[in-house]
């Protein structure tokens, strides 16, 4: 059994910045790529960036240049630094893992991200 779990989320103003991590726990092949995603209220759930356990990243264009994605293979831990945040960046963040080479797809509980404007 996957686990996922989040952290980091809160309330921060317009221009500030926040750390998520993400802490994966059970049997995950170790050939994955890794993934945050938000959902704002009425809107759809969409990528925010991901990153192959062999370090390639990929970013929305909307927080290219202001959010960086990073993971730790040794501690199966996934962040994400968030910097100049704003208000359009609320959202439930939600972790993310697929094993590229087997079946299965894990989702955290999601943190909130809250920028004041």
């Amino acid at each position: 059994q996957v686990q996922l779990v989040e952290s980091g989320g809160g309330l921060v103003q317009a221009g500030g910045s926040l750390r998520l991590s993400c802490a994966a726990s059970g049997r995950i092949s170790s050939i994955n790529i890794m993934g945050w995603y938000r959902q704002a209220p009425g809107k759809q759930r969409d990528l925010v960036a991901s990153i192959l356990s062999g370090g390639t990243t990929n970013y929305a264009d909307s927080v290219k240049g202001r959010f960086t994605i990073s993971r730790d293979n040794a501690k199966n831990t996934m962040y994400l630094q968030m910097n100049s945040l704003k208000p359009e960046d609320t959202a439930l963040y939600y972790c993310n893992v697929k094993p590229l080479f087997a079946k299965g797809d894990y989702w955290g509980q999601g943190t909130q991200v809250t920028v004041s404007s």
